[in-house]
């Protein structure tokens, strides 16, 4: 099967693992391992604050100071220290290029972590190196509603079945299937690399890759 596009979540797909991250900064503040990841992933409050931000429906200091009250530390730019360990996942930014050097899209579609004060995607240049960028607070919507799958095959002027969607979020694949999209669950980067070559054709390791012959 021929695709013209790859679709790619951000946090934990294009950068290191957020889980390992939110461990890190727990650590830091001197809180148990768990604390952090526990209050934006599993506590109500902080799972609403986080779909509030997502949605743009709040700002970032507004997140970082209902977090901080959770966990009871220092809200000051909270966001920019929790993500303080965030780095690019190489095979993945490796993989993006050879994807672009082959003649296909590539596309962004986040569910966002605000952007001001601190901007956790302008380190990456994803408008630089990618040929579209949907952040969900930009476009009031968030993952996993249908409708900014919709809005990714628009802006890509792709079908369902031409696109690739790589998540590290199982929940949010789903939706991306109902259009015809393939998608891969991202739990490993080598994995998920094997998974991207299969489906491609491609060598996503070589500076010099080529459409194989299929």
């Amino acid at each position: 099967m021929s695709y013209g596009a790859v679709i790619f979540d951000f946090g934990g797909v294009l950068t290191t693992n957020l889980d390992n991250s939110a461990r890190a900064f727990a650590q830091e503040c001197g809180l148990p391992d768990d604390a952090y990841l526990h209050a934006v992933t599993v506590h109500p409050e902080g799972r609403r604050l986080y779909a509030e931000l997502e949605l743009g429906n709040i700002n970032q200091d507004t997140w970082n100071a209902g977090i901080a009250e959770l966990i009871g530390i220092d809200g000051t730019d909270l966001m920019r220290r929790a993500l303080s360990t965030l780095r690019p996942e190489p095979l993945l930014v490796e993989a993006v290029r050879a994807i672009r050097r082959a003649g296909l899209k590539t596309a962004v579609l986040s569910n966002s972590m605000g952007t001001s004060p601190f901007n956790p995607y302008e380190p990456w240049e994803l408008t630089a190196n990618h040929d579209m960028v949907v952040l969900s607070e930009q476009v009031r919507l968030r993952k996993p509603d249908p409708r900014i799958y919709q809005l990714a095959l628009e802006g890509l002027g792709l079908q369902g079945p031409d696109c690739i969607f790589v998540d590290d979020i199982a929940t949010n694949l789903p939706p991306a299937q109902a259009l015809g999209i393939t998608t891969i669950h991202a739990t490993d980067p080598t994995r998920t690399v094997q998974q991207l070559r299969g489906l491609l054709g491609l060598s996503l390791t070589d500076s010099h890759s080529t459409q194989e012959t299929r």
